[in-house]
């Protein structure tokens, strides 16, 4: 009873969680004028497939993707190696004050991006870096989450490991990137697949730190879909939408194994 119980309320929330996405595939393949159908159904009575062309011809898909590509690939690989190195400071050295840093660093996930915009808005206009791709992808390399979970992975590691290095001579960084490194991979892949999905769909940062439409990335720039005071097609904007669903649902799906594999050896320990 216990076990149909289980698999009665996955099922629910799998719905729950599914279901607005396949509206919205189905509402972006219904013809223009049919995009806010009233009728109750889900499936379109006819496929149209003229709202995925229109969104390349109203806006610059390509651009919008290629900046999007940018900034959330350089993300990821600065998160993962700035995460890789911080989290092994934490949790191989030693030196004074080091929990006291490291709990500093945990108190700034409980503080909003809403709070900390402006200082951040701020020091990017002072290096001259305002409305460029930079000024999104600089200041979201820090993470105080990754540093985290990489501090996790490398106390689940052997220490032997690193002692017989540095007996044979190894320094830290040899250390570090010729053993530790390459054993925490899984950890770091981590790192790399939920800071692609979450920057991929950020919305908040662009609006505030880009002006120039040849900088938006993709969220932003399908705003412009809605046309003046909301009056674009639906059918078109949901098709905008699908498009931008599909490298994140790509990483994920290739990527759900090795997150799988890494939050539960995380969970060894």
């Amino acid at each position: 009873m216990k076990k149909i119980a289980t698999y009665v309320i996955l099922i629910l929330a799998a719905f729950a969680t599914l279901a607005p996405v396949v509206w919205t595939v189905f509402a972006s393949l219904r013809p223009p004028t049919e995009s806010l159908s009233t009728d109750g159904s889900v499936i379109p009575s006819s496929l149209d497939f003229t709202s995925y062309s229109a969104v390349f011809e109203k806006v610059d898909m390509w651009l919008l993707i290629l900046n999007s590509v940018l900034v959330t690939a350089l993300i990821a690989i600065g998160q993962m190696i700035s995460a890789a190195l911080g989290g092994y400071v934490f949790a191989r050295f030693e030196f004074k004050g080091k929990n006291m840093i490291f709990a500093l660093i945990l108190a700034t996930m409980m503080v909003p991006m809403q709070v900390t915009i402006v200082p951040v808005f701020m020091l990017i206009r002072g290096m001259n870096l305002a409305d460029t791709l930079l000024a999104l992808i600089l200041p979201a390399i820090p993470t105080a989450f990754g540093t985290f979970l990489m501090r996790q992975y490398f106390l689940g590691l052997p220490k032997e490991i690193g002692e017989a290095s540095e007996i044979d001579g190894a320094s830290p960084w040899r250390t570090f990137s010729s053993i530790y490194a390459p054993l925490a991979m899984p950890g770091m892949a981590i790192v790399g697949i939920l800071a692609f999905n979450f920057h991929w769909n950020e919305f908040f940062r662009p609006l505030i730190l880009t002006i120039s439409e040849h900088n938006f990335t993709l969220p932003l720039g399908l705003v412009s879909l809605q046309g003046n005071m909301g009056s674009g097609s639906v059918a078109t904007v949901l098709a905008g939408v699908v498009i931008s669903m599909i490298p994140a649902f790509l990483v994920f799906v290739f990527g759900q194994r090795t997150l799988r594999e890494g939050l539960t050896a995380g969970s060894h320990r």
